[in-house]
C-alpha cells in the first residue's frame, strides 16, 4: 500500500466514506479468498463473490454480529453510525434497511482497516466468511 504523510482520522471520517473504503477492502479479501479455494472461472467467481458482498449477505452478518454480541462498543457505534448515514440513492435490488445494514458493515470493514486495525478486521471478515459458508452450507475455510 502506498504511503501517505497524512493520516485519515477514521473517527471524524464521513461515515459513507467509510463504507467506500470498506466495500473495496472486503471485495479484495474475498476475491483473495474465492481463489484461494480454488474456484478461478470469472463466471464461477463473480457468482460466488455475491454471496458474501451483497447487502442482503452484509446485512445477516452485521446482524448476526450484534445479536452475539461479537462486537465492541466502538464497533457498535461505528455501525450505528454506518446504518444511519443517508446516501442519497436507492437500492435496485434490496429494501432499504436491509441496504442500510449493509452499508453499516462496510463501514465498520473501512474503519478497522483506517484505523491500522489489521488484526480485529481480519478476524470480523473470517467470522463474517463463516457466516456466509454456514448459511450456504460450505465449508470453504
Amino acid at each position: 500500500m502506498l504511503h501517505y504523510d497524512q493520516k485519515i482520522d477514521e473517527k471524524q471520517l464521513n461515515s459513507l466514506a467509510l463504507a467506500y473504503m470498506g466495500d473495496a477492502v472486503f471485495e479484495i479479501y474475498v476475491r483473495r479468498h474465492l481463489i484461494q479455494c480454488g474456484k478461478v472461472r470469472p463466471n464461477q467467481l463473480h457468482r460466488e463473490a455475491t454471496h458474501y458482498v451483497s447487502a442482503k449477505a452484509q446485512s445477516a452478518i452485521i446482524h448476526q454480529m450484534l445479536d452475539s454480541d461479537w462486537l465492541t462498543e466502538e464497533e457498535i457505534a461505528v455501525v450505528k453510525r454506518g446504518r444511519n448515514a443517508k446516501s442519497g440513492t436507492v437500492p435496485k435490488n434490496t429494501d432499504v434497511q436491509t441496504y442500510r445494514y449493509g452499508t453499516a458493515f462496510e463501514s465498520l470493514i473501512g474503519y478497522l482497516y483506517l484505523s491500522g486495525n489489521e488484526e480485529r478486521l481480519e478476524k470480523i471478515i473470517v467470522a463474517a466468511f463463516q457466516m456466509v459458508e454456514q448459511k450456504k452450507g460450505d465449508t470453504i475455510i
